[in-house]
């Protein structure tokens, strides 16, 4: 089975907020980083199952991460029938979901 993915508002403002701070400092690491969540993203697509739980008891709210450089960043997602929504986006280094 194959999954749409889609983007909260909130969702589209975290990754505008990680290439804006990273084109500040370096554009080609903003390109680059922006390729890395993309293509990830796309794994969801046909995988979603396979990424961690984001909270024990709920098997449809998962968190795929994202290598990039010395750190990375996670995607917070849902799954239903059809379509992986990505809810928000951190890097590794902020704060958690559910801190």
């Amino acid at each position: 089975m194959s999954y749409e993915v889609r983007y909260t508002d909130d969702a589209r403002t975290d990754l505008l907020r990680f290439t804006e701070f990273l084109a500040e400092r370096d554009p080609d690491a903003a390109r680059r980083a922006l390729e890395a969540l993309v293509r990830a993203v796309g794994f969801l697509e046909e995988f979603p199952f396979s990424c961690r739980k984001a909270e024990p008891g709920n098997p449809f709210l998962r968190e795929l991460v994202v290598p990039f450089g010395g750190a990375g960043y996670v995607a917070l997602f849902h799954i239903d029938e059809a379509h992986v929504t990505i809810v928000a986006l951190r890097h590794q280094r902020e704060d958690d979901w559910f801190a």
